[in-house]
């Protein structure tokens, strides 16, 4: 099984699917029922945890939700990236993100390290990028005690490296602004905080969330030459503005989408949409999906387990808010706030760049992988 920093994150049963609030059938003129006509091409999800045993769920997914490709976040450090490399051969759907052993912090070089187990993982594995989860800046202390903040220098090498190689670093720093709220009933994520109290983060002993966000833009500002994914919707999505500024500030910055329609759909569509339309070429599909042999994880985790039989529910949530044009329509992580969201009716050409021409450019994906 590959090891990670954040395994309870990960592994733990979840819940969300929207199984009280399915999608409509399709229509009679084919094609959905929120968009009669229109044929979706095969999406590349780039945001999902998979596991070796959870690749005979995964392919059923994938055929289930018309899925081309599945980039898997969770593809392992130096130690556990080659065996996942030839797990995965049989799959070629299927790309690996690789991951830092953050236990070996405290070694002289640490970095550098990093930096040479990333090269290793990208020209002898196939890896295709970097997977940062939110262990830095929050979690992560150093031998003394202190917090490791997400521009630790230490890390420039591995940036720089990323850079080199030509692969994106996904970076997950700031979890939603309620988490820096005191976890009580009248707080809107109370729900989902009550099941998993290490997600708070309020109180003096947690860094600013702002604060956060500055560290991670000194990073982006300070490595221009390399690619960075900030991923569920920039690390704010309840600030489009915030999310329009870095996209126009930094061109090696994109976004995904993963886990974060919830808070999304609460903007003024007309407002969401206008921001899909001026940075279609920045913005990235995305779930946070989590697959192994213990369960199935969509977007979160809830205290009820899913099957797969809500993974489809999962999925066509995400389809009916980029597609149609419906108003209070159901997210698709229920766990994550009892609310809903409205759909944004994205232009043909705008959904092809978010479903798959940016991750297939990304990722210098073969078109033919794709089935295309």
């Amino acid at each position: 099984m590959v090891r990670h920093f954040i395994v309870p994150l990960v592994l733990a049963l979840a819940s969300g699917a929207c199984r009280s609030d399915p999608a409509p059938a399709p229509a009679p003129s084919g094609g959905p029922a929120w968009r009669p006509g229109y044929v979706r091409p095969p999406v590349i999800d780039v945001h999902g945890h998979i596991y070796p045993r959870g690749l005979a769920r995964l392919e059923r997914t994938m055929v289930d939700n018309g899925l081309g490709l599945m980039v898997n976040l969770s593809g392992g450090d130096g130690e556990t990236a080659a065996p996942m490399a030839e797990l995965t051969r049989t799959f070629p759907r299927m790309i690996n993100f690789f991951n830092v052993d953050w236990r070996r912090r405290a070694e002289p070089g640490f970095g550098e390290a990093m930096a040479a187990e990333l090269e290793t993982a990208v020209e002898q594995h196939g890896f295709r990028g970097l997977k940062i989860p939110k262990v830095l800046g929050l979690y992560l202390k150093d031998a003394e005690g202190r917090r490791v903040p997400v521009d630790w220098p230490e890390l420039d090498p591995l940036w720089q490296r990323a850079a080199a190689l030509g692969v994106p670093v996904a970076i997950h720093t700031a979890d939603p602004r309620a988490f820096w709220l005191p976890p009580t009933p009248d707080n809107e994520r109370y729900e989902e905080l009550a099941l998993h109290p290490r997600w708070s983060f309020h109180g003096p002993q947690w860094p600013d969330r702002l604060a956060l966000l500055g560290e991670l833009e000194n990073v982006f500002r300070k490595h221009p030459k390399t690619t960075f994914i900030s991923v569920h919707f920039g690390n704010n999505a309840e600030d489009l503005a915030y999310v329009a500024r870095i996209l126009d500030t930094y061109p090696n910055v994109y976004v995904d989408t993963a886990a974060r329609l919830g808070e999304i759909g609460r903007h003024p569509p007309d407002q969401v949409r206008a921001l899909f339309i001026a940075h279609k070429n920045r913005i990235l599909f995305g779930t946070d999906i989590g697959l192994s042999d213990r369960g199935i994880m969509l977007g979160s985790q809830g205290a009820e387990e899913p099957t797969e039989a809500d993974i489809r529910p999962f999925y066509e949530a995400h389809w009916r808010f980029f597609e149609g044009r419906e108003r209070g329509i159901p997210h698709p992580t229920p766990i994550q706030g009892r609310w809903t969201i409205d759909a944004i009716d994205l232009p043909d050409d705008v959904l092809e760049h978010v479903y798959w021409k940016n991750a297939a450019r990304l990722l210098k994906i073969d078109l033919a992988t794709l089935g295309r």
